[in-house]
């Protein structure tokens, strides 16, 4: 444990959002951190002087990177604007989980006495680049020359990911992977497609009118929808991959931004920071499932989801009942429903909530810095007295990376000092995964699964993840003809389980058949 003199709490938090999408306006990542950043030294309460004294000591910026925009120094860059010399920056890697990771790793540098104030930032731009794109305005103006080397995710897709046997079957994007853990734990749980798309538009309609009363949201005074109109497939609503409609996808066409401000209670204390606005962070865990989604145990459970759960809450030296409330990544209804079931939460209508913004699709998926808008918002929450410790889950990649963290109005237990070190090893290891084939040929059966449709709302790719028959290994498959991928887009027809034929095409795809009686 790290020494208990250097107690951490967070002091200060804001979030900024330019809903501007003037050429005028036309703001980077970079400077919505910045804002983000002047609210969270406001919020500390403090007078403009004493302001610019905390401000002065900060030593220490760590920064989620954005899709929108890449930067050869962003956290020296920030450093710059903020004109401070920090002794340490940081930019995390590519992930949902960032934001845990860097609130984390920033309150054991203040407890260890390695910082005397952290600040965690991240920030992006996604609508006004997709703005100045329309009207022919790129590079934005007065935006910062780009990392050359360094190609930004929002320019992606599979590209970036590399060559994989998930990339020559045009599979690996959050789009098709979340929806093969949907179907499996759907299929797992016993459910029907049309009761499992029932409940997620039940969970996300909850989440969609929490969001709408949020200031900080994308979607904020906009009706509610209904869990008819996120449920329903429609023009307006169209099939993204079996089972998920728009609606049902993380929105990460938003400029938003959010940032924390931590030191020690001594230093808060010293600076005359009101202790109403103190916030402990307890502890954090997290580590990371197979970067290869094929090389999975299964797809109903995430092993990383529930060790940074489980370590998080022994290393904050609380049990799960001492938790009243939840924020839980939200880029899909499967992250919150498998986080639910493992701790046994209600999905909708509990006396905790599971969110506190209103998910990636209402609240605005922020690319990788979702959870940063969590924090800031558990913060308020728990300074306001409606609760007293919470648990922030982030999650990243195609449910890869999980990082968790629990914040309270109280100290740790005992006096004891902050974790000196994430419990957690950067993988797990030795878990019991299937055997891989790369070409399959043989009497196989459906694992998970899923389809694209195309904008017309017309399925046009098929996704099986199946094990043959004779021996147990795994292979990806797309579908063979088009009766298998007509079976693999119909709500009614229940496909995990279903027999069929797989072989490898010269090309070095696998394409699967569904065999005509299994499916009658």
């Amino acid at each position: 444990m790290a020494s208990s003199t250097n107690v951490p709490v967070i002091v200060g938090v804001g979030d900024f959002k330019n809903k501007s999408l003037k050429v005028e306006d036309a703001h980077d990542p970079s400077e919505l951190m910045i804002r983000a950043i002047q609210a969270a030294l406001a919020d500390t309460g403090l007078g403009t002087d004493i302001q610019h004294n905390l401000s002065a000591q900060i030593d220490s910026i760590s920064v989620v990177p954005p899709w929108t925009w890449t930067y050869p120094d962003l956290p020296g860059l920030l450093a710059s604007r903020l004109k401070v010399l920090p002794q340490h920056t940081y930019l995390a890697p590519h992930g949902g989980n960032g934001p845990a990771l860097i609130c984390d790793e920033a309150a054991r540098r203040v407890a260890l006495g390695d910082s005397m104030v952290a600040v965690v930032t991240g920030g992006e731009s996604l609508a006004t680049l997709a703005a100045m794109g329309k009207i022919g305005k790129m590079p934005p103006p007065n935006w910062p020359k780009p990392n050359p080397t360094e190609k930004p995710i929002a320019a992606g897709g599979l590209s970036v990911i590399g060559d994989t046997v998930g990339t020559r079957h045009s599979v690996g994007l959050p789009v098709q992977v979340y929806p093969f853990y949907e179907n499996g734990f759907r299929a797992r749980r016993g459910q029907t497609l049309k009761e499992n798309s029932a409940e997620s538009a039940r969970l996300y309609a909850e989440f969609d009118r929490i969001a709408t009363q949020n200031p900080f949201a994308w979607n904020h005074g906009r009706p509610p929808k209904s869990a008819e109109e996120i449920g329903r497939p429609s023009p307006k609503n169209r099939m993204i991959s079996v089972p998920y409609p728009l609606l049902m996808n993380a929105f990460n066409t938003v400029n938003l931004s959010a940032a924390c401000i931590i030191t020690s209670v001594a230093n808060a204390k010293a600076l005359g920071i009101p202790e109403s606005k103190w916030v402990y962070p307890l502890g954090g865990a997290g580590t990371h499932d197979s970067d290869d989604f094929w090389e999975r145990p299964n797809f109903h459970s995430s092993p990383a989801m529930e060790a940074a759960i489980n370590s998080t809450i022994e290393s904050s030296l609380i049990t799960k009942d001492d938790i009243d409330c939840f924020d839980f990544y939200s880029c899909f209804p499967i992250v919150p429903k498998m986080a639910c079931h493992y701790l046994d939460l209600p999905l909708t209508g509990g006396a905790k909530p599971i969110t506190l913004l209103g998910g990636l699709t209402s609240f605005g998926g922020a690319g990788n810095n979702y959870s940063m808008h969590a924090l800031t918002a558990m913060t308020r929450e728990l300074r306001s007295g409606r609760f007293n410790t919470g648990l922030i889950l982030a999650n990243g990649g195609v449910m890869t990376h999980q990082y968790a963290i629990c914040l309270s109005r109280s100290p740790r237990k005992g006096g004891s000092g902050y974790p000196s070190r994430n419990p957690l090893p950067h993988h797990l290891e030795g878990l019991s995964t299937p055997q891989f084939l790369e070409y399959a040929t043989g009497e196989a059966v459906i694992e998970s699964y899923t389809a694209d449709f195309d904008r017309t709302g017309a399925p046009r790719l098929g996704h099986i993840i199946g094990r043959l028959v004779e021996t147990g290994q795994r292979f990806i498959a797309n579908h063979a003809n088009e009766w298998t991928l007509l079976r693999l887009a119909d709500s009614n027809i229940e496909c995990i389980g279903q027999r069929g034929h797989v072989q490898s095409l010269e090309e070095g795809r696998n394409v699967f058949k569904i065999n005509r009686q299994a499916g009658l």
